[in-house]
């Protein structure tokens, strides 16, 4: 492997923990194209190295944020079963629709998911100051922005579990991460803050990879060089993505969310 390759590979890496801390993506949506295009891998090779990327992201992204509580484990929990399922359920999707449809599929819905954030910027998804009622789901954390304990509630359940079931049953036919799919759903529709959102989906996309790997490594799918140089990546790209979620606020997270969509999006067409 050479060093133009391994630069490619890091690079590509800090970009997945730059957006893993932000936005709670997995990198994998940028590495495995550029794996299979770029360097000529095979599939199966390729997304078993976005899966170890992911697990890195997650990895340092949750014991950052462990305890500033950002991270909701009891909704990230619940919405997990509907991810398993999903990506159990993703090998009948794999025998009744082609890659073209399933390609197309996810990038219009991504660009219908794009056009909700772009419409929400200035929304505020944070319950008046002395509201104190969380629900069942909902909590409560410090914010910068706002100088105060924000307390939320999470809102429209049944559609924050649908998208779950079909982040979990296509993230692993199209080799990407869920959360792509996972946290505008929970911001645009289900009244959950784009943090609290970004950092229980990073939590949850690394169970979801820590439950595959194993099954690629042991068909030797995983190669240690690539693997290596995508983690050494996540470790700068997550240090760059904190640094930068301190200052940034909710509308410019969101806007950047909203445009990692339609550029995903747009991949994803033209894959098909």
């Amino acid at each position: 492997m050479s060093l133009l390759v391994v630069a490619g590979v890091m690079a590509l890496g800090a970009l997945g923990g730059l957006l893993g801390s932000l936005l709670g993506l997995g990198g994998g949506v940028f590495l495995v194209p550029f794996l299979t295009l770029g360097l000529g891998l095979p599939f199966r090779q390729a997304a078993g190295i976005g899966l170890m990327t992911v697990i890195a992201t997650s990895s340092v992204v949750s014991a950052q944020r462990a305890g500033d509580g950002t991270i909701n484990l009891r909704l990230g929990i619940v919405l997990e079963i509907a991810t398993t399922i999903g990506g159990l359920a993703g090998g009948l999707t794999a025998l009744a629709l082609s890659q073209r449809t399933l390609h197309v599929t996810f990038g219009v819905v991504a660009l219908g998911i794009a056009g909700v954030m772009f419409r929400q910027l200035n929304a505020r998804n944070a319950l008046p100051e002395g509201d104190t009622d969380t629900g069942w789901l909902g909590g409560r954390f410090y914010s910068a922005e706002y100088d105060r304990l924000v307390t939320y509630r999470v809102h429209r359940l049944p559609v924050a579990l649908g998208m779950s079931f079909v982040a979990g049953n296509v993230s692993g036919l199209l080799g990407i991460g869920g959360g792509i799919l996972k946290v505008p759903a929970l911001t645009a529709w289900c009244g959950v803050p784009l943090r609290v959102a970004a950092t229980t989906s990073s939590l949850m996309i690394g169970v979801t990879a820590a439950a595959s790997a194993p099954l690629y490594y042991t068909a030797g799918e995983i190669l240690p060089q690539y693997a290596a140089a995508s983690v050494l990546g996540v470790m700068v790209g997550t240090r760059v993505g904190f640094r930068i979620a301190e200052r940034a606020g909710a509308r410019g997270l969101k806007l950047l969310l909203g445009c990692v969509l339609v550029l995903v999006a747009v991949m994803m067409l033209v894959r098909a």
